[in-house]
């Protein structure tokens, strides 16, 4: 079973950045895809970006392009968010998913939460205006 501990959420102004890491550890040896999601006060939980491991495919959402980059180290096992440019709207709890298993769902689950089957317990990113 693969675990998951996200780091690297704080407090912002506007404008500013932040870098999340997420590291995965236990058995890993499934796991194909890794993602970021975010759960803004109030709001519903809602894909960001992803990368799938086998091809390095990025994907992202479209109110974070150019604005967010997401990428994995050499071992495949930490994941990391680099957000510039911050906004206000960007502040939420951000969790880390990862999907695991011998059958690849397609890219279309690539922001769904419905594509993975473990997930951290949340870094909290805050931005003021």
């Amino acid at each position: 079973q693969v675990q998951l501990q996200e780091s690297g959420g704080g407090s912002v102004q506007a404008g500013g950045s932040l870098r999340l890491s997420c590291v995965a550890s236990g058995i890993t040896a499934n796991m194909y895809r890794m993602g970021w999601f975010r759960q803004p006060p109030g709001k519903e939980r809602e894909g960001v970006a992803a990368i799938y491991t086998p091809s390095g495919g990025e994907y992202y959402a479209d109110f974070v392009k150019e604005r967010f980059t997401v990428y994995q180290d050499d071992t495949k096992k930490v994941l990391y968010l680099q957000m510039n440019s911050l906004e206000p709207e960007d502040a939420a709890t951000y969790y880390c998913a990862a999907a695991s298993g011998r059958k690849h769902l397609p890219d279309l689950y690539a922001l769904s939460s419905a594509g993975y089957n473990t997930w951290g317990r949340g870094t909290q990113v805050t931005v003021s205006s």
